[in-house]
């Protein structure tokens, strides 16, 4: 049989071409960079993080951390990377930018079973097992191929990313390092403090600021959990002092600010600070004069600016099925936020599915399909039995976990059973879904 083909180099293609390799299946990997980029890739590593470089948070109790105990449980290969190359960041996964892709890169490239092609792929083959993981950004040529296999047209919504600064242009007699509440390590971020003075000048800047603006056709339709700096400011003048400008539990000599700017490390040295939260849309040259009002940042050098992009995703309740096959090609697979799902975490984890399945269908296996308990089955429950005329992209969250069997109170009490639940039933899973693989490689 020819190799199971994955078009799209990014967290989720290299997770679904990582999961397939270790069950002993032969590889071909297609990635369209570097002869072909698109507006918010720099370089033509695999699995680049284009927004921020965070995995949000590691709590194993949190629905997020759920997920990621999971994906270690299955040899997640994106995992393995951002734990190789964590930086500070309080109860966050955060990661060295350069150095994750680095890490991803090389992992793939080297797997004796993945063979790289640098070159796009316009059109679906005709035969599988094939993993589509083309990302929010797919190719024209590609979007074109998948509506007219799917009869329907692409959903879509706007995505902003934050700007990062030099660390050297910082003003460290301003900013100081905390951590919220004292949590995580003492250093993990870095703040620079408003004063309500402050926060007045920047705010009627933020709110007066030129902005990129859409296409005249098409509606700015932005994820609710991903607003820009400037919307969220628009929606009311204190919004932002609750959202991530939020100063609670982040004390100065006895006083806290009237609002803070979170700065966390792109690496390990702290040579580079991205702003947390302020994903935005303002013109580049507005984002210098408008950032520099924040106390520390005054004399800030921008090494990427912030921007917004277009992201496309499928219909997925109407199009895919629980284990991410099409419902109308059961050999042709999706992968990554191409899905429905929205968040770097939640994309991996669809490759990985992918992935698994992709081998399965080359061993004459029928799809895994995971249950609801586990963090996997909650997600991917959500995209194939979410209502089609209202679908929008999802995070992981407790809410698209069943309930447990019996009320369990307080709050943190009960998402801790929820772990433990999904825990014990993604083992027993994963046991009997490798069963009847070729090769239970050493690799998970």
């Amino acid at each position: 049989m020819e190799p199971i083909r994955i078009i799209g180099g990014g967290l989720a293609g290299c997770e679904a071409a990582w999961q397939a390799a270790s069950q002993g299946v032969p590889v071909a990997l297609y990635e369209m960079r570097p002869s072909r980029t698109t507006p918010a890739h720099t370089t033509d590593m695999l699995a680049e993080l284009v927004c921020s470089n965070s995995l949000k948070s590691a709590s194993p109790t949190s629905a997020p951390g759920i997920l990621k105990e999971e994906m270690r449980l299955w040899g997640s290969i994106v995992m393995a990377a951002a734990d190789a190359t964590r930086v500070p960041a309080g109860q966050a996964l955060a990661v060295d930018r350069e150095r994750f892709a680095q890490t991803m890169t090389e992992a793939v490239v080297g797997h004796p079973l993945i063979t790289l092609h640098r070159e796009e792929v316009r059109e679906l083959p005709s035969e599988g097992p094939v993993v589509i993981a083309t990302g929010p950004l797919t190719s024209q040529a590609m979007s074109e191929a998948l509506a007219e296999m799917t009869g329907g047209e692409f959903l879509y919504f706007y995505d902003a990313i934050s700007p990062i600064v030099d660390g050297e242009s910082i003003d460290y007699e301003v900013a100081y390092f905390a951590s919220r509440y004292g949590k995580g390590g003492t250093d993990d971020y870095l703040n620079c403090p408003l004063t309500e003075a402050d926060y007045d000048d920047f705010y009627e800047a933020l709110v007066s600021g030129e902005t990129y603006a859409p296409h005249p056709f098409e509606e700015a339709l932005f994820f609710e959990g991903c607003l820009p700096i400037e919307e969220m400011a628009s929606r009311g003048r204190e919004t932002l002092r609750y959202g991530p400008m939020k100063p609670v539990g982040l004390v100065r000599d006895g006083r806290t600010p009237h609002a803070v700017v979170q700065l966390r490390r792109e690496d390990a040295p702290g040579s580079a600070y991205n702003l947390v939260g302020f994903q935005t849309k303002l013109k580049w040259g507005e984002q210098a004069r408008i950032f520099r009002l924040i106390p520390g940042l005054d004399e800030a050098e921008f090494l990427r600016y912030g921007m917004v992009h277009r992201n496309t995703y499928l219909n997925a309740p109407a199009v895919l099925g629980p284990g991410l096959a099409f419902r109308r090609r059961p050999d042709l697979f999706c992968a990554g936020q191409l899905t429905g799902v929205e968040g770097y975490l939640e994309s991996a984890a669809t490759g990985l599915v992918a992935g698994l399945n992709a081998a399965r269908l080359y061993d004459g296996l029928p799809p895994a399909v995971f249950p609801p308990e586990t963090a996997f089955g909650a997600i991917l429950g959500y995209l194939s039995r979410a209502a089609p005329k209202t679908f929008q992209p999802m995070n992981i969250n407790f809410g698209l976990f069943p309930p447990l069997s019996e009320r369990v109170r307080p709050k943190k009490a009960a998402r801790a059973a929820v772990a433990a639940r999904a825990e014990a039933v993604a083992k027993a899973f994963r046991n009997s879904c490798l069963t009847g693989l070729r090769k239970q490689s050493t690799m998970l």
